[in-house]
């Protein structure tokens, strides 16, 4: 029997791990080892993939991977009650204080670091258990905090606060030093060939079990370490405890209760972090298997294997600047990258592959099963000892009743379709509009005034016409739409710090499936709808490099926030107040129908194959800080502010420039006859047979790829600043065909270079700009072609 066959609530025991790879040791990682107890808890809507209860986590799972595990001893699910678990309050052990526990000040790298050298940490931790949260405490940074896997993309440093020598470096969220993604392989790197001072390890102490396996791995690396343990106000205002100074004892490092969401603990870990980085305190432990004898097969043979590879590979190690311990059991899991960088000669190979068969004969488990179990016995027994268990948490009580309609099998999709439907509303309608509309006002107000200013002073007609018809006109036009820009990060930012971003993606795994993507693709597309510079990047945490480079092929498709303000400027001057905000819903839903069926075509020719495994932890749904919502708002109101004094500025002053003289540099004595007209009217023939040739409608396009408010600014300086002109230039049919155009063609430069950056190359840059051109400009022809069919101009 396997996995795929249990049924909700049922526990069952796991017998075997099947499968081969980086994907079998990802599942060994997350806590999938034999002996296991799983639940199944909930079945997505589509029947797949499938959510598990296991190690006090959840954690899905297609239906394919589970066939590859077999289970036994199932039953109805047995697990007390929580409400029968509660314990009353205990009392808070004392702290671990920097000169009391001996264990982890015998053992030191070298002599101390003198006061005021440079000190540099890394903090390391799993996803979603505060790390990014805690480096905002750490380092004052105003880096976006979310919810969702992986959401930190890009190394990131700060000072720490009250330490101008510290920097730390917050890395990627991963479960494992094991090379299964790009993030625990940029992770190892840096921790190896970075050799940082110490390493700060946070840990959410709320599921510590699962959080504790990366722990160990990071301790057999022999830097100076401390443990962080996130979220223990949640412990304690559940009834649950952990004993610190025996965790310290067994571990041998320091330990500090923290809430990095509360501020609270966070003096105390630098203190020790600085602490033990300066007199280079190392980790007091780093064997984690019970020496045994003959009859305790499992342990002792795991114990006896490590020992003779360390022994057997620990010149090799030193001479690669390896850790010993470290590259030991990764050889004993059978890591290629370890192997080939410690060049071991052909005798030595057959020795180690010796010692691993027989640890494998011994143990009754395979290599990469034996090292698994091994550390999660270890990780049994230290909870038993140092863990007292709370009652159910009240996130979690809370997260379970969401899901029941926002993941139901008949509730899911029309909740997410109604949120979707909230979002743009809001957005395109109730609030965006509404604030934009009063910026406009403002807008307007101030450019009469500085008109009448300048005026009155008598200045320069060209330097009036720079400032009115050039900058005011032009950015002025583009700062207009900033409050619904903002509006749209907003409710983006609440999906993504809730978690229910990671839902969506349980959700809708099933139906990406079917273009060739996994379910963990989605999340990326979807922050593409705020802006597909930070949507690229996040493609990073998918594991598949197939998946990866498909989801940035296809990100173009989901129309960015930065095209909204030719989305209202068209919508405002041909459609009727009550149609706008269908009109660009009607766009964003068009986008997605073009991202589909490219998708399709992929999925067929150039990325046949199968979507990447999904295996994603499911987080507790949590209220987001105002905090962290007003932080991310801030920055995208800087970013675009910055951009529209920026790059829109000079795209503005330019465009005003080629507009206002000729080719002798003489103010043109009509628009027809200035640099801009000459320049517009060798593009203008291959938008024709769009039904935009106007020199003037080719040009706005050309300066979109610079920032796609260029277009709004540019048309606005083209028309003198009178937007109502551009009836003009379109029919409302035409005017359609134009956004079509707009919505699929290359996105901005910061776009094609975060491109170029993730597919490694200005060819792929390139080939993806003339793609969603050719792209843009068929699709846009064939809307025309059957606008026209059907009687429209």
């Amino acid at each position: 029997m396997t996995l795929a066959d249990l049924k909700i609530g049922q526990d069952a025991l796991i017998r075997t791990v099947g499968g081969s790879g980086a994907l079998r040791r990802h599942l060994l990682d997350m806590g999938l080892t034999p002996g296991t107890e799983v639940t199944l808890r909930k079945v997505a809507p589509m029947g797949d993939p499938v959510e598990l209860e296991l190690r006090g986590y959840e954690l899905t799972l297609r239906l394919d991977d589970a066939r590859q595990i077999t289970i036994e001893g199932v039953h109805t699910s047995d697990r007390t009650a929580p409400a029968q678990q509660r314990h009353a309050a205990v009392p808070h052990p004392g702290r671990g204080e920097l000169h009391d526990a001996a264990s982890y000040h015998q053992h030191k790298a070298g002599d101390a670091i003198p006061k005021g050298q440079p000190l540099t940490f890394a903090l390391a931790g799993n996803q979603n258990c505060g790390k990014t949260t805690l480096f905002n405490q750490l380092t004052g940074s105003n880096q976006h905090v979310g919810n969702f896997p992986g959401v930190t993309v890009d190394r990131k440093d700060g000072v720490i606060r009250g330490h101008a020598e510290a920097t730390v470096t917050d890395l990627p969220g991963i479960y494992s030093l094991s090379p299964y993604s790009g993030e625990e392989l940029v992770t190892r790197d840096f921790l190896l060939q970075q050799k940082p001072s110490g390493i700060i390890n946070i840990v959410d102490a709320t599921n510590i079990e699962r959080n504790l396996y990366l722990t160990m791995q990071l301790m057999e690396l022999g830097i100076p370490m401390v443990l962080a343990l996130n979220m223990m106000d949640e412990i304690r205002a559940n009834g649950g405890t952990i004993l610190v100074n025996r965790l310290e004892e067994l571990l041998g490092i320091p330990v500090v209760p923290i809430s990095a969401a509360k501020n609270e603990g966070i003096d105390e870990l630098i203190d020790h972090a600085v602490h033990v980085a300066r007199y280079r305190e190392t980790p007091g432990r780093i064997d984690f298997c019970e020496a045994g004898d003959r009859d305790q097969t499992r342990g002792g043979a795991v114990h006896r294997c490590i020992h003779a590879v360390v022994h057997l590979i620990e010149d090799h190690a030193k001479r690669a600047g390896l850790p010993p311990r470290f590259a030991a059991t990764k050889l004993v899991e059978g890591d290629p990258l370890i192997l080939e960088a410690l060049s071991l000669d052909q005798n030595e190979k057959d020795l180690l592959e010796h010692a691993v068969t027989q640890m494998e004969t011994e143990g009754g488990l395979d290599r990469e099963a034996a090292l698994a179990d091994m550390r999660f016995t270890f990780i049994e027994k230290l909870c038993a000892e140092t863990v007292v268990h709370p009652a159910e948490s009240r996130e979690h009580k809370r997260s379970v009743a969401i899901d029941k309609i926002l993941t139901g099998k008949y509730t899911a999709l029309p909740c997410f379709i109604g949120i979707l439907a909230l979002v743009f509303w809001m957005t395109f309608g109730a609030i965006g509009a509404f604030l934009s509309d009063l910026l406009t006002l403002g807008i307007d107000a101030l450019t009469r005034l500085v008109d009448q200013a300048l005026t009155s002073y008598a200045i320069n007609p060209v330097v009036h016409s720079l400032v009115i018809d050039g900058i005011f006109a032009g950015v002025g036009s583009v700062l207009s739409f900033l409050p619904t820009i903002v509006t749209l990060f907003f409710f983006l930012s609440i999906l993504e710090d809730t978690g229910y971003m990671a839902r969506v993606a349980f959700v809708m795994d099933k139906l990406l499936r079917r273009i060739g993507l996994s379910g963990r693709s989605f999340v990326p597309m979807l922050i593409g709808f705020g802006c597909s510079v930070p949507a690229i990047m996040a493609t990073r945490t998918l594991s598949s490099e197939r998946d990866r480079r498909m989801t940035i092929l296809l990100t173009p498709f989901m129309s960015c926030s930065a095209k909204l303000p030719i989305y209202g400027l068209f919508t405002a001057a041909f459609f009727p107040r009550a149609l706008r905000a269908p009109v660009m819903v009607g766009l964003y839903l068009f986008g997605i129908l073009c991202g589909v069926l490219f998708a399709l075509v992929l999925k067929h020719t150039a990325f046949r194959g199968e979507p990447v495994p999904f295996v994603m932890e499911l987080p507790n749904y949590r209220l987001p800080s105002a905090r962290n919502v007003a932080q991310l708002i801030w920055e995208k109101a800087r970013d675009f502010i910055q951009r529209a004094f920026t790059i829109i500025f000079v795209a503005t002053v330019i465009i005003w420039f080629l507009q206002t003289f000729d080719l002798r540099l003489n103010v043109a004595a009509a628009t027809d006859s200035s640099l801009l007209a000459m320049i517009g009217s060798w593009i203008a023939p291959i938008f024709a047979p769009l039904g935009f040739g106007d020199w003037r409608a080719s040009t706005a396009l050309i300066t979109g790829f610079t920032a796609k408010e260029s277009v709004v600014s540019t048309l606005t300086v083209l028309l003198g600043g009178d937007t109502a002109v551009l009836s003009t230039l379109f029919t409302p049919f035409t005017a359609v065909v134009f956004l079509v155009f707009t919505l699929l063609y290359t996105p901005c430069v910061a776009a094609i270079a975060a491109v170029k950056r993730e597919l490694g190359g200005a060819r792929a840059a390139f080939g993806v700009a003339v793609q969603q051109c050719l792209i843009a400009w068929v699709v846009a022809f064939l809307v025309r072609l059957v606008g026209l069919a059907l009687g429209f101009v």
